[in-house]
């Protein structure tokens, strides 16, 4: 009799786990412009999209050419694993990636939202990742969604091409361009995700009305470069930058001495015209591309996507007039960077001044003064801080609050890492936020941090310690990270950090009396110390 039983109800059962299976599916299916797309739900029951494609993959032909439309697809396409890497060599050590392999075929984002309708208007977050252009990736869980979404945030990760993929020039480019351009494609690829959210983010539940753009390292150049770039300053409603920016102390390579740049690699590898450029298999190109002496492939005036440099851009107020977060962390570089193996004694502090600065020399020791061991240690690596990264930050703050007609806000990270954990077994920390971790490896170890190194906020700042096992987490770590994440969530909702629970963010104003927010186990505001530093910094750039 129960088998009979068993028997007559069982496909009454089946049909109904069926019919829950085919419930939860509809609830995690996204009607895109190009078709329906099906996420999978994170234990904070947030929705998740991975590997969605925003344009056409560049390969073949299309290498080296804008992105392209994405093809519609007609069946359900499944968005629940993260798609390939950009084409990119192994050079950070802080890396870790959960990407499906990696390919040229790259142009993918992924999508956290909390919204469960589509019709919720949600603020959004549009992350770019940080590694010299040449590196990174937006499935690294540093950058992961899911928190940010939790507090009522849709959030956006996006790929774009690197190195020689991303911003390669060459004559034979620029002739075939309809705008005269070559390069630049991985920042044309940040706009061409850009109008994807705008197109199709509401369909997630995010507002396309209300954008903000942010990123750390290369992500935080590519946000400047966005917010001068006539192509996407109109479609982004805030910024957040995290440590530089393209208005840097060094001029912006223009398009001509590019390509030269482009006709060397194409050289060494053989290729005499642009057809056999493209038919070169993309490891090789990749291999050739990162030998020593091969030109860095890196972010144009191009003619294009960046008319003129964005320091002239943002002097003269045309770039996105929208309220901006930026700031740098308290050791972005070490004092190595000035002194190499030598000692660091007041006496070799000043040759290695004497020989970047020659005759300015004399008022760099005045502004960054040492007499001592400790005092070498600590002005060395604020002038290489300063060099690397502070400046180029400073100079954004500074031209966007005098010409942007928006709310600008100044940070200063200082919280450092605790130690890594003891288990990882002799891994240490690397130069400009690395780890090495073969006790063998030939990379480069940094001294013992004295300040928060360069990338040390992002897992702060996005609410995700718990995706990096390296270090052992304090719970000063964990009320860091909260007052951070609280200030980036707050910015991104209303263009102002400011809310509850959180210490006073005044904003930083252009003049003598810029206030900073510095961000640590004590947040606090001070006045800015240091301008002199960076109006010195800022008149050697304009030489």
């Amino acid at each position: 009799m129960l088998l009979l039983l068993a028997i007559l109800f069982a496909p009454a059962a089946m049909a109904q786990k069926k019919a829950k299976t085919s419930v939860a599916a509809a609830a995690n299916q996204v009607n895109t412009a190009n078709g329906v797309l099906e996420g999978t739900t994170g234990e904070s029951g947030v929705r998740i999209f991975r590997g969605v494609p925003f344009a056409a993959p560049p390969v073949g032909e299309l290498r080296w050419k804008e992105p392209q439309p994405v093809k519609n697809w007609q069946n359900v396409r499944p968005a629940k694993e993260f798609s390939p890497r950009a084409m990119q060599l192994a050079v950070f050590g802080d890396m870790g990636f959960r990407s499906n392999g990696m390919s040229e075929d790259c142009l993918y984002l992924n999508v956290w939202t909390p919204a469960k309708t589509g019709t919720e208007r949600l603020p959004v977050l549009v992350y770019f990742y940080g590694g010299g252009f040449m590196a990174g990736d937006g499935s690294e869980p540093r950058y992961d969604g899911e928190s940010m979404a939790t507090k009522g945030i849709v959030a956006v990760t996006v790929n774009y091409r690197l190195g020689a993929f991303g911003f390669l020039a060459h004559p034979e480019l620029t002739k075939e361009s309809p705008h005269n351009a070559s390069g630049n494609y991985g920042l044309l690829d940040q706009a061409a995700a850009l109008r994807w959210v705008h197109e199709n983010i509401a369909a997630f539940g995010g507002d396309p009305e209300k954008v903000t753009i942010a990123g750390e390292s290369a992500g935080s150049f590519s946000v400047s470069a966005q917010m001068a770039s006539p192509l996407s300053k109109d479609l982004i409603n805030g910024a957040i930058a995290e440590s530089g920016s393209m208005l840097a102390l060094q001029p912006t390579v223009t398009l001509a001495q590019a390509e030269q740049e482009g006709l060397k690699l194409a050289k060494s590898l053989g290729a005499n015209s642009l057809a056999e450029l493209r038919a070169i298999p993309a490891q090789q190109l990749l291999e050739e591309a990162g030998k020593p002496g091969m030109p860095r492939f890196w972010p144009i005036v191009d003619g294009y996507f960046l008319p003129k440099s964005p320091t002239a851009i943002f002097e003269a107020g045309e770039q996105a007039h929208v309220p901006l977060l930026a700031g740098w962390n308290s050791e972005e570089m070490n004092y190595r960077y000035l002194l190499g193996q030598d000692e660091p004694t007041p006496e070799n502090y000043a040759k290695a001044v004497q020989k970047q600065f020659a005759e300015r020399a004399t008022e760099v020791l005045k502004l960054y003064p040492a007499t001592t061991k400790e005092e070498v240690i600590k002005s060395g690596t604020d002038l290489a801080g300063d060099l690397f990264i502070g400046y180029s930050t400073w100079k954004l703050l500074d031209a966007h609050s005098k010409s942007g007609e928006s709310p600008v806000y100044r940070y200063m990270y200082s919280r450092p890492r605790p130690e890594m954990k003891p288990e990882l077994g002799g891994a240490t920390p690397g130069l400009a936020g690395g780890i090495v971790k073969d006790s063998g490896s030939s990379a480069p170890k940094a001294p013992p941090a004295q300040g928060a190194v360069h990338s040390a906020e992002i897992e702060y700042a996005m609410g995700n310690l718990s995706t990096n096992k390296v270090y052992n987490w304090q719970p000063e770590d964990y009320k860091v990270s909260e007052i951070m994440q609280g200030y980036f969530a707050n910015f991104i909702k209303t263009g102002n950090p400011n809310g509850a629970n959180l210490p006073k963010w005044p904003e930083a104003k252009a003049g003598n009396a810029v206030q900073v927010m510095h961000i640590d186990v004590n947040t606090r505001v001070e006045p800015e110390k240091d301008r002199a530093r960076y109006l010195f910094l800022d008149k050697q750039a304009k030489k």
